[in-house]
């Protein structure tokens, strides 16, 4: 019985970390960039989009394919430094516990 009641505690101490840790994802910002700077997208730790900035030089009406080739991979960027702070995080939270590839923590 000692046991169950020490996993019951251990996995409410894991709840109560899980939940300090989704607040730290939302409050963390994380920016990307495309075009050597001229595109800068900032999302959350979520994957939220916060802010995207364009240098008015690439705002062109006779391309505007090159623009959304740059948004995109600015928001791509910031994308996967926001997925790679994440698992840091979780990894910190985990303690290192294997998960298998492919889990998705925060659910």
């Amino acid at each position: 019985m000692k046991n169950i009641t020490q996993m019951m505690k251990q996995a409410q101490a894991m709840q109560g970390k899980m939940q300090e840790m989704q607040q730290e994802l939302e409050e963390l910002e994380v920016s990307g960039e495309s075009g050597g700077g001229m595109v800068k997208a900032v999302i959350s730790g979520k994957g939220r989009l916060r802010k995207l900035s364009i240098d008015p030089s690439i705002v062109t009406p006779d391309d505007t394919e090159m623009m959304e080739d740059l948004i995109v991979a600015a928001i791509n960027d910031a994308k996967d430094k926001s997925e790679a702070a994440a698992q840091e995080k979780m990894g910190a939270l985990t303690g290192g516990l294997p998960l298998p590839p492919g889990f998705k923590m925060p659910f």
